[in-house]
């Protein structure tokens, strides 16, 4: 089996798995090509710049310190089996496992069900602006698949929209919402966007970008529909 492409590492987060003390790893590889992806490095699988048995090594010296370990990307799913393989070693060392995915590989969803403690799901528009956001046509129906195989297991997860006003409005946020909603999330999550080149800072306004966190009403909606809402405006 290849072995798995590790880019990138947090060794300490509270945020990127909801109450737990964590490390993320990022995971080369990423089928999406998103107009703000932060992390254009890992779109291709090529050879990553952590060794995994030196990573592994470092977790087992963590065991008692942290509580989870986030699987990240890119898509950490697109290395398929070697990332299954991995998070199985680190499950077995007594860590919660998590995983943020943009939902593209319901089948590999299928394969983690017993091993995946918690899901971060990237929600990222609606269905008619899906393809100009990610670059392929059947992202928005893989990603609602695996969002309605994963509400079915009854494991923790979170569905996220990150809120670029360039691909997405008040009213796409609230139908995201409501879709969700609709599916049987219970935890939703707002997303500042935030541009990371020069060309994407000249396309929005911080006022475009705050439009989302000052609309009482719109806030009032969302929350009406889910037992957590997080507004992450930072």
């Amino acid at each position: 089996m290849k072995q798995i492409q590790i880019g990138g590492l947090v060794s300490f987060t509270t945020i990127d798995y909801p109450g737990k003390l964590a490390a993320v790893l990022f995971l080369c590889g990423c089928p999406f090509h998103c107009v703000y992806c932060s992390n254009e490095h890992l779109i291709p699988v090529g050879e990553g710049e952590y060794d995994p048995d030196k990573i592994f090594d470092w977790l087992k010296a963590r065991v008692g310190k942290l509580e989870g370990v986030v699987f990240s990307g890119g898509e950490a799913l697109m290395q398929a089996d070697a990332t299954i393989e991995y998070m199985k070693r680190v499950k077995d060392l007594g860590f919660a496992i998590g995983l943020h995915t943009n939902g593209f590989y319901p089948d590999l969803m299928k394969k983690i069900e017993n091993i995946v403690d918690w899901v971060g799901l990237d929600f990222k528009t609606t269905r008619r602006n899906y393809k100009e956001l990610v670059g392929l046509d059947i992202a928005y129906d893989r990603m609602i698949e695996s969002l309605k195989y994963w509400v079915s297991t009854g494991r923790g997860l979170e569905v996220r929209t990150t809120c670029d006003p360039r691909f997405v409005s008040k009213e796409d946020l609230l139908e995201i919402a409501k879709i969700s909603s609709d599916l049987g999330v219970k935890n939703f999550a707002v997303q500042k966007y935030t541009p990371y080149h020069e060309d994407e800072n000249a396309q929005t306004t911080p006022a475009d970008r705050e439009q989302f966190f000052n609309d009482e009403e719109l806030k009032k909606k969302i929350e009406s529909l889910f037992e957590t809402v997080i507004w992450r405006n930072n």
